[in-house]
């Protein structure tokens, strides 16, 4: 199983990026997948995540209301829009397969990507 991410930059506050999350070796509809985040200095936290089976999402309060989480399962590709940035949301950003629900601890998702840098701008 392999977790790939890309779409992450340099953007300025109030902008928007989109990530995608690639994922060979496991057919997406059987397992929720996660966003995290991990800030320098900082644990690794939770963003959100997505039921694959049927699109049922979870966000954190620090991004309810400006990030959505989509998936194609045709594609076996999930996404994370992310609007309205702030120089807070600058973290590296991962996905991440696994856990038996949504949300789940995030010491139970088993496959990660290698993530990809997101810096906004104050």
């Amino acid at each position: 199983v392999q977790l790939v991410e890309s779409g992450g930059g340099l953007v300025q506050a109030g902008g928007s990026l989109t990530l995608s999350c690639a994922i060979t070796g496991f057919r997406l509809g059987y397992l929720p997948v996660g966003w995290f985040r991990q800030a320098p200095g900082k644990e690794r936290e939770g963003v959100g995540c997505i039921v694959s089976s049927d699109g049922r999402t979870y966000y954190e309060d620090a991004v309810k209301g400006r990030f959505t989480i989509s998936r194609d399962n045709a594609k076996n590709m999930v996404y994370l829009q992310m609007n309205s940035l702030e120089p807070e949301d600058t973290a590296v950003y991962y996905c991440a397969l696994g856990g038996n629900k949504c949300p789940d601890s995030i010491q139970v998702f088993g496959y990660w990507g290698q993530g990809t840098q997101v810096t906004v701008s104050s």
